[in-house]
């Protein structure tokens, strides 16, 4: 019983930090989309701070302890949130990842880094890197207490789990009773929709950052007892509490604090009982990234594809259509003029750096297969390189041929490569990502460790090949293959790009429902990709250890993986081309930073992540970024499009609009007959004779990534007006609601609230200023119950209870969550609200979509009483009957323009009836009568 009650105790502690981690993921991730691969490096840097703030500089433990929480980590996410997050937002899915995993990279050697510059200085800092043993918060050493035979806690545990506890409440008050948690929540349901009602979402993205940061600090100076200064433990420790945000689904705090504090207690459970275990080396510590991999394929909901965009599009290919020698023309001089050097002006110290970074180019490549082309995120690269390294040295040492060796160490990569995809390829983006880096570690510290395979510490020797006269131990001769090596995998994925099983791969890439519709594989493509990818990875991986002539299995560890995709993503991952630039670059870095900068072996590994968040502003990497701005300067002054045939995206359309919004439907072929007369007039002043419109749009342009779906949208609406716009789908209707509400750009016009120009103002001002937008679909945060989404908009309980006494059932249902009601108390949630604060405009988007014929009834009773109020009312509809009953005014829009505006006993069925339907009145009997009915 005593040994059970220690383990229990001990395991709440790693569990507890586990908690805290795993809650600012959750936070970070919900208020903005973006996983932090980088969470347990600002926990690290956290701790290095306190380390040498308390030990070096003599600072008291805990003002330290506060300042760093409080005030240094907080202020950390919150830069980093306006420098790169909010980018990253809008940014790929790739680039997310890579971005932060750089950052993973850079920040811990930053702080190494800035230890040694400090120390040179004469700063009485200590040694920093893997140091153990260090004191914690409390009191140095740590002070014990026996609580029975064999079971003790001491002073540092207690401090840990008294926090927690502390955080675990405050963090519950703070979600759970105040307006800015409530706020959090609502972001977290629907971000869009939090700009409509007012709140500024970046802010609340911000503040999310904040405490995301502010608790990997606390987890930081909690652990150093625990986990000393050392950055790889603490990134293990990150990938461990990851498993508890798998847990909470990415969402849910209480779960994910939950499961943080039950994987430490088991992880301790299965390291004191699985006796098993002591047969598997390596099989206690893997036990928290098992858990990981089966909570990601278990857990990980499928993201519904049809009908949506690729997460992360492929670029325009700005080469596409020109010549074979203006594409690979300069490739090809460039690679033969390297040949050359090799024997003509290169040292043999360059020689063998040259060769070098041509030999890793060959693994790189392998992540412009399997990120480039199939839009997969593999972190488990080095684990393939390691095995095919490691599989030819084993063979070799019984005799084999260099060539036999490498090629069965290749398809044993390749083996290893489709093992890890069949499981992991239901899962995409980030779950991807965890569960390849999850199969890495466990490689690490279960499969490498393996005797037979490993050879001890001193791993397997792997000669430079002879092959007749050439003979690779010459550096030059060893450079000169590689670029015939690596010239031929460059050429080869590019006639795979072109071919017809490329296309199909780039088919499943952006749109994997339309490829299986068009009897495309997807399973089988993306499996096809993987195992390529990891092959590719595996003969990479034994021409760089033939170039070191001995591997072992900690040579290139999953943490190395992670720096090289950094590194090829940095160049960019798109081009096998740039693939070997950063080959090169990661070799001759290092020398010239040594050579003329540091010899600090930090500072190399920080700019290698650094160079990942310049995919906030280039996620085609840096290779590209000239390239592109200039064709896109080029397109801007018309000098021509993206090229028939290349990689170009649909523009997809802003998140919650709808699918008609998208430019694909603006091309709609509708044919309008266009009346004499002053067709565009201006619309009458309403009946209470306000001259100030309460919402004007003035020549709005806009669109969607450059493509124009609206071109000069006239429209005015006054206080106490309806004004219908109807139109076909595709001519621009909920895009020019979207642009009126402020969440697309405009490109040209001007945008009048109450007569004061809100052009530059974002939705969120202009909700403030009383426009608001009921978005198609229900104007809801489903996740919240009845009560809480009427608090957002109202504060005052006064006017929650009119509305609750006006509409007896959402009364009966005000702790239920909004996502249980039926379509039609959605959408009277959506707009019972807006009675109690009527808005200086509504802008209403498909109110009746989906609805019952009594609730539609009621849903436009609601629009008359708001109109009544005061309001003024731009309707989108595409029942004509029911909106032509209550509107004043019917603007018709088409093919991006109004085409007519006027008073609604103006409205003649045959020109509504004709643009509507692209036919004559006549030729559908008896609708022209009924479309015009009041």
């Amino acid at each position: 019983m005593s040994d059970l009650l220690g383990f229990v105790l001990s395991g709440l502690v790693s569990g507890a930090l586990y908690a805290l981690l795993a809650t600012g993921l959750v936070l970070s991730y919900s208020a903005s989309g973006l996983f932090n691969f980088a969470h347990g490096a600002t926990a690290y840097l956290c701790a290095l701070t306190y380390y040498e703030l308390h030990s070096g500089l003599g600072w008291s433990a805990v003002p330290t302890a506060l300042l760093l929480v409080l005030v240094a980590a907080p202020a950390l996410g919150w830069g980093l949130d306006r420098l790169m997050f909010r980018k990253l937002a809008r940014a790929g899915e790739t680039a997310q990842i890579v971005a932060t995993i750089g950052l993973l990279v850079a920040l811990p050697a930053l702080g190494l880094w800035a230890v040694e510059l400090l120390a040179d200085a004469g700063a009485p800092v200590k040694p920093a890197e893997n140091q153990f043993g260090l004191p914690g918060v409390g009191p140095s050493p740590a002070t014990s207490w026996q609580l029975m035979d064999g079971v003790g806690i001491d002073s540092d545990q207690l401090i840990t789990w008294v926090a927690t506890a502390v955080v675990a409440v405050g963090l519950w008050i703070l979600l759970r009773h105040t307006t800015l948690g409530l706020r959090l929540r609502a972001a977290v349901d629907n971000r869009s929709l939090v700009e409509l009602r007012g709140m500024n979402a970046d802010r609340l993205s911000s503040v999310a950052w904040m405490l995301s940061s502010g608790l990997a600090g606390l987890a930081g100076v909690l652990a150093t007892p625990l986990l000393g200064l050392s950055s790889h433990d603490f990134t293990l420790f990150l990938f461990v509490s990851a498993t508890a945000a798998v847990l909470g689904r990415f969402l849910s705090v209480p779960l994910a604090f939950a499961g943080g504090l039950g994987l430490g207690v088991l992880q301790n459970l299965v390291a004191g009982y699985a006796d098993f275990a002591e047969k598997i080396t390596g099989f206690r510590t893997a036990v928290p990234f098992l858990i990981l991999f089966a909570g990601l394929l278990l857990l990980t909901r499928r993201q519904r594809t049809a009908g949506t965009a690729a997460v992360d599009a492929p670029p325009v290919d700005y080469l596409a259509g020109r010549s074979w020698a203006r594409r690979w023309g300069p490739w090809a001089v460039a690679a033969a003029l390297l040949a050359l050097a090799f024997y003509t002006v290169t040292t043999p110290f360059w020689s063998g750096l040259l060769a070098q970074g041509l030999a890793i180019s060959l693994v790189f490549i392998s992540f412009t297969v399997v990120t480039g082309l199939g839009a997969m995120v593999s972190l488990a690269q080095a684990t393939f390189v390691t095995g095919a390294a490691l599989v030819a040295g084993l063979l070799m040492s019984h005799g084999w041929p260099f060539a036999a060796a490498a090629l069965v160490g290749t398809c044993a990569a390749a083996v290893l490569g489709a093992l890890v995809a069949l499981p992991a390829l239901r899962l995409g983006g980030r779950s991807l990502a965890l569960a390849t880096l999850a199969l890495a570690f466990l490689a690490d510290q279960v499969l490498f460790q393996l005797g037979w395979l490993r050879n001890g510490d001193t791993g397997w020797e792997i000669p430079r090949p002879v092959f007749g006269p050439v003979d690779l131990s010459d550096d030059r001769a060893m450079g000169v293959a590689m670029i015939v090596l690596v010239s031929a995998a460059v050429a080869a994925l590019g006639a795979l790009r072109d071919s017809p099983t490329g296309r199909a791969m780039l088919a499943v890439r952006s749109a994997p429902s339309a490829a299986m519709a068009s009897g495309i594989s997807v399973i089988r493509t993306k499996l096809l990709l993987f195992t390529l990818s990891a092959g590719l990875a595996g003969f990479g991986g034994v021409m760089y250890a033939s170039f070191n002539t001995r591997i072992t299995a900690t040579d290139f560890t999953a943490m190395t993986g992670l720096i090289w995709l950094a590194v090829v993503v940095a160049a960019g991952v798109r081009r096998a081309q740039f693939a070997v630039v950063a080959g090169l670059v990661f070799a001759i870095v290092p020398h010239l930073v040594a050579e003329y900068v540091t010899d600090s072996a930090h500072l190399p590994v920080a700019l290698f992540g650094l160079a990942g968040l310049a995919l906030a502003n280039d996620p085609d990497g840096y290779c590209a970024a000239v390239s592109v701005r200039e064709y896109r300067r080029r397109v801007r002054r018309g000098g021509g499009g993206p090229q028939r045939g290349s990689d170009v995206p649909n523009p997809e359309p802003l998140q919650g609009s709808s699918s008609r919004a998208s430019v694909r439907g603006s091309a709609s072929h509708v044919s309008v007959r266009q009346d004499p007369g002053p067709v565009p007039a201006p619309v009458p002043q309403s009946p209470n004779g306000e001259h100030a419109p309460a919402l004007a749009l003035h020549g709005l342009h806009a669109g969607y990534d450059g493509a124009p779906v609206l071109h000069g949208v006239d429209l005015t609406v006054r206080p106490g007006e309806i004004v219908a716009l109807l139109g076909p789908n595709g001519a621009g209707k909920s895009t020019t609601c979207l642009a009126a509400a402020g969440l697309v750009p405009l490109t040209a016009g001007r945008v009048r609230v109450a007569g004061r120009d809100a052009t530059g103002e974002r939705a969120a001002h202009r909700a403030r200023a009383g426009v608001v937008l009921a978005p198609e679909g229900c104007g809801i945060f489903p996740a919240l119950t009845v009560e809480e989404n009427l608090a957002l908009y109202l504060r005052e309980r006064d006017a929650r209870d009119a509305v609750y006494e006006r509409f007896a059932g959402l009364a009966a249902r005000r702790r239920v969550a909004a996502g249980s009601l039926s379509g039609g108390e959605q959408q009277l949630l959506a707009l019972a609200p807006l009675l109690q604060r009527p808005p200086k405009v509504l802008i209403a988007d498909e109110p009746s979509l989906g609805l019952a014929p009594r609730v539609v009834e009621d849903v436009f009773r609601l629009l008359v009483e708001l109109r009544d109020a005061g309001a003024g009312l731009l309707l989108v509809e595409e029942k004509a009957a029911e909106i032509l009953g209550v509107a004043d005014t019917v603007a018709y829009l088409a093919q991006g323009r109004i085409s007519w505006c006027g008073p609604r006993s103006e409205v003649r069925a045959d020109r509504l009836t004709e643009a509507y339907l692209g036919m004559a009145a006549d030729g559908v009997p008896g609708t022209a009568k009924d479309v015009t009915r009041p």
